[in-house]
């Protein structure tokens, strides 16, 4: 039993159990959660305390008053055919009127109507009130409106009132920070519960000022309309689109954010304008964010931010997250991945993760955590093993949890795998404090749309987006002994690879943000990338890499990776025969075929240069080529798993020309990890699976050493 680094939910009404847990998980600060509050007795017990806040739904009642400056964003009505020349429409037909309105007093002038069928926007229509009215319309054609709506709920207080049951409890409303009116009643409320608050140490920021995109339906069969973890779209306001145009020298429009629909979400490509549109708006968060901070600087507390909710606009992997003036950074985390995107940013001295399962009665699912049938603890078990992955590989200065800590009651299973979970991963800790954990030094550049903004994370949680084989690639890496940096594909075409790079990894679908779409029709990209790899460098694509239509080849690096795809385009063409080679380094430890559940089909050869290690019958799954001096490697999917990743790092040693690596720390078990601290002189394994493993692990003096571990535990070898 150790104490320290551990941060605890606290509740009012449950001050014994509040500090019972304490003692039980060796907290050294007490948290309160959206919903909750701190008595006097736990305020007083000598525990330093985090308190919780959102700015921009802490000031309710001014916001009814001044419903002027609350935030909108731009939406799209459901498209409605014409059955002759005149036509209505509803635009709120299909959404949640319990988080949108159309404001009155916002007139219509951002508003903008389409014909869809005829791709034209119209200039003539009328509002009524109700609905837009159409005259001389085209029957048969179908219509939309793009209009400006204002939210009346904060959606993740909707999300926990809903999911909480809080009934008729107030909902949150939340305010537009861009106008001045809005500034002074933040900064005067923040000023105030800085005052109020004596006894708290550090303040938790609920995120910044605006959240990620969330739009809801009035359908319970469709409840997400849209949901992107890194969309901009809840950024736009009168104001910030005519201060938009006075600084770019360009105006934006409704159909800039709505897209015809598709909005902007973080697996498309961006454009131009809509990365003008988020450095614009990330400028604002900075300015206006460090204004608070510097507030609570001024009364000697510390400022962390949680990286969740309201996060858009932070964007700690900018290059400029350090302009805020942050002590912490929180990240609540399901996976490896997640505790490497937080781990990674430099610019602040405190790195703590909130761990699942989050002290809710249901998850995110609907599935009962703290209820009858639930099982917290082996929830709690499942995340731990996936998160201590990443753990072994880099430092991480604290944990904790959230929520409403009188839901463990009833259930001492969870807390006693809590105490569990917080010993290990302050020993963990200590490990790193000697030291840094062996690496191979393997350079991985994952070649994408965003670049460095969108390092270690797509958009979100894997979860949300489970068929996206860039998640599943994240989540492999976060556990192995490589260094991992996002690199942009216009980066590469303006300036080649970066010589800070061994081997690129590019994966998605053909077209998306993470695959590049039509970047790839730029000859100094692809010239670029067959230089790097001519003279020696390693390229691993993977599922449909550089895949664009109507290009000389359908994957732009075909002839490097040794393999294409058949869209339809080619059918007609041959298709060369080739045979399986069964025997080789990349495939070594496969028990059986590869499996990625988001493989594409109609992968083939391009010839008998291409050494096919895997196959679906006559679909490519694994493949490896010889380009000049250099390397490659194709996967047709990639779906995290212990086989998978350790097919991923064998084929990242190979393309490397790094074979001689897999001679030690490699447990000949795929389900086990291990990481060897050499200053510390010691071995760590890990057990990724629930199942009892023993495992036999070299190390690089060649000694020999035979763990056996429990399900998910670890075990610890002096050397």
């Amino acid at each position: 039993m150790t104490k320290g680094s551990f941060t605890l939910p606290g509740e009012s009404g449950y001050e014994k159990l509040t500090l019972e847990m304490a003692e039980k998980w060796g907290a050294d600060c007490i948290r309160d959660s959206d919903g909750t509050v701190l008595s006097d007795e736990i305020l007083g017990a000598g525990i330093p305390i985090y308190s919780t806040i959102c700015l921009v739904r802490s000031i309710n009642a001014w916001a009814k008053q001044h419903r002027q400056f609350l935030q909108r964003n731009f939406l799209m009505s459901k498209p409605v055919m014409a059955e002759g020349e005149t036509l209505e429409i509803d635009p709120m037909d299909g959404y949640f009127d319990q988080q949108f309105v159309i404001n009155p007093d916002d007139g219509t002038d951002l508003w903008q109507v389409f014909d869809r069928t005829g791709g034209e926007e119209l200039t003539s229509w009328k509002w009524d009130g109700r609905r837009v009215k159409i005259e001389n319309a085209v029957p048969y054609h179908f219509y939309t409106v793009n209009f400006l709506a204002t939210r009346i709920w904060e959606e993740i207080s909707m999300y926990n009132h809903i999911t909480n049951d809080w009934g008729d409890k107030e909902h949150l409303m939340a305010v537009e920070p861009r106008y001045p009116e809005t500034q002074k009643a933040l900064l005067d409320f923040l000023d105030g519960w800085l005052k109020d608050h004596p006894h708290t140490s550090v303040v938790r920021l609920t995120s910044m000022f605006y959240n990620f995109t969330w739009i809801w339906c009035s359908s319970p069969r469709l409840r997400d309309y849209l949901s992107d973890w890194g969309s901009y779209d809840f950024t736009v306001n009168p104001l910030s689109l005519k201060e938009f145009e006075k600084e770019y020298g360009y105006r934006m429009k409704g159909e800039d954010f709505i897209n015809m629909g598709r909005h902007n979400p973080t697996h498309n490509p961006p454009t131009k304008k809509f990365r003008d549109w988020m450095e614009f708006t990330g400028a604002f968060v900075r300015e206006f964010g460090r204004k608070c901070v510097d507030l609570i600087h001024s009364y000697g507390k510390k400022a962390y931010v949680f990286y969740d909710d309201s996060w858009i606009g932070i964007e700690p992997w900018s290059g400029k997250f350090g302009e805020f003036g942050f002590d912490g950074l929180i990240k609540c985390v399901f996976n490896a991945f997640e505790a490497r995107l937080c781990a990674g940013v430099k610019e602040v001295k405190t790195h703590e993760l909130r761990l699942h399962p989050y002290l809710f009665p249901t998850g995110l699912g609907g599935e009962p955590t703290f209820l009858p049938g639930g099982h917290p603890e082996k929830d709690a078990a499942r995340f731990w093993a996936c998160v201590r992955r990443a753990l072994l590989r880099v430092r991480i200065d604290r944990i904790g949890l959230g929520g409403y800590l009188h839901l463990t009651q009833g259930f001492p299973e969870f807390n006693d795998k809590i105490a569990s979970i917080a010993d290990e991963f302050r020993f963990i800790k200590r490990l790193h404090e000697k030291g840094k954990p062996f690496s191979t030094g393997i350079r991985v550049g994952i070649l994408q749309s965003w670049g460095s903004l969108r390092t270690w994370n797509c958009a979100g949680h894997m979860h949300e987006h489970p068929e996206l084989p860039l998640n599943h690639i994240h989540e492999a890496l976060a556990g192995l002994p490589v260094e991992l940096k996002s690199v942009s594909l216009e980066e590469v075409k303006k300036s080649g690879v970066p010589g800070d790079v061994d081997v690129l990894i590019n994966a998605g679908r053909e077209g998306d943000a993470w695959s590049g779409g039509d970047v790839w029709k730029d000859a100094a990209l692809k010239t670029n990338i067959y230089r790097f790899v001519a003279e020696g460098g390693a390229l691993i694509g993977v599922k449909e890499p550089g895949c664009v239509r109507n290009a000389f080849r359908n994957f732009a690096l075909s002839d490097v990776l040794g393999v294409d795809i058949e869209n339809g385009s080619t059918i007609c063409k041959g298709k060369y025969d080739f045979e399986l080679t069964k025997d080789h380094f990349i495939t070594k430890d496969l028990k059986g075929e590869a499996s990625f559940h988001n493989a594409s089909s109609g992968v083939y050869a391009l010839d008998g240069d291409t050494v096919v290690l895997d196959a679906d019958g006559k679909d490519v799954r694994v493949a490896c080529r010889q380009f000049f001096g250099g390397r490659s490697v194709y996967l047709s999917g990639f779906t995290y798993s212990f086989e998978n990743t350790r097919l991923l790092y064998r084929a990242l040693l190979w393309a490397c020309r790094r074979e001689e690596a897999a001679d030690s720390l490699l447990p000949d078990d795929t389900a086990c990890e291990c990481a060897y601290f050499e200053e510390g002189k010691t071995l760590v394994v890990i057990n990724n699976s629930e199942e009892p493993k023993r495992t036999c692990v070299k190390t690089p003096d060649g000694k020999e050493y035979t763990a056996e571990i429990e399900g998910a535990g670890i075990w610890v070898k002096e050397v």
